[in-house]
């Protein structure tokens, strides 16, 4: 066995196979597994438990019952735990680099820029954690004083897409913790296994159970539907196309949940007449054929 398969193999061996649901590893109530491949080689990387709509169910409840004592804890307190799970994630650079280049594709180079990229997230939000400011005004008439305040809004769907496993998990749930929410993640079926490992270092990093649940599915719309109907589920971010946004943005209607929307492909690239051509192209290449196209 080659050193590098050696090292390949002992990183998949950290990372969890199971669904995280109120702080525990667990398998799926239908047993189901899926295959998670090399892009590269087709080989099969892990198999993990496949998330259906019991378990969905599952995720929610458990955010739903952690969210008042969640809100409760200290911004300063929320804060240090993403100041941990920052240290951890570089601490853990290279394993974060090298399990998205195998699930992914990616260069390694790129791996290792996005895991900066995604741990920046992190360290922004302990930060922010104990700067949710109010606002304190003098009314229109001067007669009497507008005190607002904010609070958490309360369980979030989050939904993430292939292309940058650890970056988009990050940057949706560091704003959740630091905001004092709970959160249900379902990371795309093609790119799940940084997202597994990304929760384990949360628990960590001191997480309570039940406010970061994680249900990897092969079959996302049947699993994350009827959560975007319940009317414990106060806010939905997603990123990923544009037709799926369209379609989570009408379901989300019913409840008028709050909703984050990243949507859309690639932009056109405009090439004029007196354009400089060389230049063109290396933009183009940097562009377009980035993180694989």
């Amino acid at each position: 066995m080659s050193t590098a398969l050696e090292r390949e193999n002992e990183i998949l061996s950290t990372v969890p196979t199971g669904l995280l649901i109120n702080g525990e590893w667990r398998p799926a109530a239908s047993g189901e597994t899926f295959e998670v491949e090399d892009p590269a080689s087709g080989k099969i990387l892990l198999s993990i438990a496949d998330a259906g709509v019991e378990d969905g169910a599952a995720a929610l409840d458990a955010a739903a019952a952690a969210q008042e004592s969640w809100a409760k804890v200290p911004p300063r307190e929320r804060g240090e735990i993403l100041r941990r799970a920052f240290e951890l994630v570089t601490e853990r650079a290279e394993d974060f680099a090298l399990l998205m280049t195998l699930e992914m594709g990616k260069p390694l180079a790129e791996a290792r820029g996005e895991v900066t990229y995604g741990a920046e997230f992190l360290r922004w939000f302990s930060e922010e954690a104990v700067r949710a400011f109010g606002r304190y005004s003098v009314s229109p008439d001067g007669k009497s004083r507008l005190l607002v305040t904010k609070k958490p809004v309360g369980p979030c769907l989050l939904i993430t897409p292939w292309n940058f496993p650890l970056a988009m998990a990050t940057r949706k749930i560091a704003p959740a913790v630091a905001a004092g929410c709970t959160m249900v993640l379902k990371p795309a079926k093609l790119t799940p296994l940084t997202s597994q490992l990304f929760a384990a270092v949360m628990q960590e990093a001191g997480l309570p159970p039940g406010v970061l649940n994680v249900i990897p599915s092969s079959s996302a719309g049947a699993t994350t539907g009827p959560l975007i109907k319940d009317a414990r589920l106060r806010k939905l971010s997603f990123t990923g196309s544009t037709e799926v946004g369209r379609r989570l943005l009408s379901d989300a209607s019913e409840t008028v949940l709050r909703t984050s929307m990243e949507l859309g492909g690639n932009a056109p690239f405009v090439v004029f007449e007196d354009a400089d051509v060389d230049a063109a192209v290396a933009g183009a290449m940097l562009a377009k054929l980035r993180n694989m196209g």
